[in-house]
């Protein structure tokens, strides 16, 4: 069954998926990050080059031929992706990813404000009424709500 779990008053979004990406990486873990737009997944793919000195997160987008092989896919929302793996996704997109059921664990990072708070509580009724179990933690402290 897919687990949902929300991260909530995340100061930037952007680095707390890197930093979850990054530690799901090195424990051999696969990662499908779903992102708002193209500019986003172009942020996204220059924070995981530098994230970290001399850590190397490989890489690709869904559309690549190397995704299969790759352990962390980016992709936008509004796209059909045919994600190569279904171990996690990342949602940084306003609205629930149409395939998260196929996920063993869905990852949605919650900013500080209004506009990230209100469409997250649409997602996680979303999330309840298809039945997933939902899970909440304080991205800062980093500890169940």
């Amino acid at each position: 069954m897919t687990r949902v779990r929300f991260y909530h008053n995340a100061p930037d979004p952007f680095a707390l998926a890197c930093e979850l990406v990054t530690s799901a990486y090195r424990s051999g873990r696969k990662a499908a990050v779903r992102l708002p737009d193209t500019g986003s997944m172009r942020a996204f793919d220059a924070l995981l080059w530098s994230h970290q000195q001399r850590a190397f997160i490989p890489h690709v987008t869904a559309g690549s031929a190397l995704a299969g092989q790759t352990p962390v896919v980016l992709d936008v929302a509004g796209t059909a992706p045919r994600w190569p793996h279904s171990d996690l996704i990342f949602n940084l997109a306003a609205d629930v990813p149409p395939d998260a059921g196929q996920f063993r664990v869905v990852i949605e990072i919650v900013g500080k404000d209004e506009d990230h708070r209100r469409p997250a509580r649409t997602r996680w009724q979303q999330y309840k009424a298809a039945g997933l179990a939902l899970e909440a933690f304080d991205a800062i402290r980093r500890e169940a709500l």
